[in-house]
């Protein structure tokens, strides 16, 4: 069994000092030590103390002028660590995240190594009181946190790549700068032929937070989704989806602003290239269907 060699990504917008010395100190205290740790300045030069960290692995910090949005954060990060060519897995972490327990790296690794068709590895998030929000178990319903097994997507403050599998299928859609991300990268994966696995038992503490606290959440959210399905659905899902999502949002919304502004991003993802088209096999619809989420919910 050949074990991967892992790295860490953090991608920080520089107001969270605190936290990230937090984190990286708690990638030191990991049993194994990363071959690589990037942090990535996303729109700010990184804080001195990054720079001066005694931590384990190769570190390079690299300060990017314009804020590229969370995804066009961590494509600078994976171009990095894809130029050093002696990573197979990294595993990326929020910059206000922590690794509670010291064996995580040690697990991603084990779990790679075992499965050379493991593509995502997702961490469960829970809070400094060990819940979990909802939005951050990947299953549909109100499913149990701690039930692990294969899924339709992964959740982007805490998760491992495996770097052959972005070869494949591409990194990060930069262009959505926040929201859905995730999703497209997932949906791509799965159609590459490539396995997602909740794995519960890798903890990333997290505070409890809401996605609306962006001042673009509705906006973005809105355009994202259509964007998302106008790249990735076969053009027979694309009205079912967005029918669906349009209902769900009519029912959850309170916020008169914010209905106005989901609706605006909405005509603005209709109006806007959405990028390349590059719609999933009836065979992906299929087996996300089987693992519990078909592609219009």
């Amino acid at each position: 069994m050949v074990e991967p060699r892992i790295a860490v990504a953090v991608v920080t917008m520089g107001n969270r000092p605190a936290e990230v010395d937090a984190l990286l100190q708690s990638v030191a205290k990991q049993d194994i030590a990363p071959a690589r740790i990037v942090i990535v300045g996303n729109g700010c030069r990184l804080p001195e103390f990054a720079r001066r960290l005694s931590l384990p692995g190769e570190v390079t910090a690299i300060d990017v002028e314009e804020n590229l949005g969370c995804p066009g954060g961590r494509n600078v990060a994976l171009s990095r660590l894809r130029d050093f060519g002696d990573v197979d897995v990294v595993v990326e972490l929020d910059d206000d995240g922590l690794l509670v327990d010291p064996d995580v790296l040690r697990r991603v690794r084990d779990l790679y190594a075992a499965d050379p068709r493991l593509g995502v590895v997702g961490f469960r998030i829970a809070d400094e009181q060990g819940r979990t929000q909802q939005r951050h178990v990947p299953r549909v319903g109100k499913s149990d946190p701690m039930r692990g097994g294969y899924v339709t997507g992964f959740l982007g403050g805490g998760h491992a790549f495996r770097m052959a599998m972005l070869a494949e299928t591409g990194d990060w859609p930069a262009e959505f700068f926040f929201a859905h991300e995730e999703t497209d990268l997932a949906w791509r994966a799965v159609d590459a032929g490539w396995k997602i696995l909740y794995a519960p038992e890798l903890l990333l503490q997290h505070p409890w937070t809401s996605p609306a606290r962006h001042a673009i959440y509705y906006r973005v959210n809105a355009r994202n989704r259509v964007w998302l399905v106008r790249r990735r659905l076969p053009l027979p899902l694309v009205p079912v989806h967005l029918g669906v999502w349009t209902l769900l949002t009519l029912a959850r919304t309170r916020s008169p602003a914010g209905l106005k502004a989901w609706f605006g991003g909405f005509a603005e993802g209709l109006r806007e290239p959405a990028g390349e088209r590059r719609p999933m096999r009836w065979r992906t619809v299929w087996r996300l269907t089987r693992l519990g989420r078909p592609p219009v919910i």
